[in-house]
């Protein structure tokens, strides 16, 4: 396991997981996808999820960044259960304060690759102006500035991820999930793409969450743990 540590951790976890468990189905047919996970995630880190497919990894991004809910167990978020959230501040919390990357991209393909990133910023109402601003911004973080009017069918496949990793980041997210981010992408361009999850981690003091089974975005990590059949691995 790899237990090195760039940036000093806050003393106090900034996401927590406490016995968490998710089980699907009932009965006979149940199939327990989370078992018993005890974790904590401090500010400043950059942790792998590892695991094999169907270990558990997209179920526990899910219900540590709270788009899915415990069967039992908790997993807490600035010290709070997020089973205590309303729905309202559920939606709250992922629109300003997590921001989550996919491995098929989902991006909306009639729009280009700024009006893509400027959705989030749309949704929460905010002024053109400041839209703007924070899309170039976060486009040029993600080196896609010259190609901002491209629309998803127009760019690569590691381009589109750029993409959602700026829509990712252009809210000022506390938090980055990233779910088998490199997936889809070749071995190239998947290591261009850890190599800016790593820099968005350093330079910008985002605490980053990656499930993968990919080794070599898993050795830019500040710490890695494994999931095998749905528990942590000793």
């Amino acid at each position: 396991m790899n237990s090195r540590q760039e940036t000093a951790p806050s003393s106090l976890p900034q996401i927590s997981a406490r016995g968490l468990t998710r089980v699907f189905g009932s009965g006979g047919q149940a199939v327990t996808a989370v078992r018993g996970i005890d974790l904590d995630i401090f500010p400043g880190e950059f942790l792998a999820v590892l695991g094999r497919s169907g270990s558990g990894k997209t179920t526990l991004l899910n219900l540590l960044a709270g788009l899915d809910r415990p069967t039992s167990g908790q997993a807490l978020f600035g010290g709070r259960d997020l089973s205590a959230f309303s729905e309202a501040e559920l939606v709250e919390m992922r629109r300003g304060k997590i921001g989550f990357i996919f491995q098929s991209f989902g991006l909306l393909p009639l729009l280009s690759a700024d009006e893509n990133v400027e959705l989030p910023l749309h949704i929460r109402g905010m002024p053109r102006r400041e839209r703007r601003r924070r899309v170039v911004e976060a486009l040029g973080l993600v080196g896609l500035g010259a190609r901002a009017r491209h629309r998803p069918y127009e760019l690569s496949g590691g381009e589109q991820q750029r993409v959602s990793i700026a829509r990712a980041l252009v809210t000022s997210p506390e938090v980055l999930f990233a779910d088998e981010p490199t997936g889809e992408l070749d071995t190239l361009t998947a290591m261009s793409i850890s190599t800016l999850l790593r820099s968005v981690v350093k330079e910008r003091g985002v605490t980053v969450v990656v499930a993968t089974h990919d080794l070599a975005l898993a050795e830019l990590s500040t710490r890695q743990v494994e999931l095998a059949d749905g528990a942590l691995k000793a």
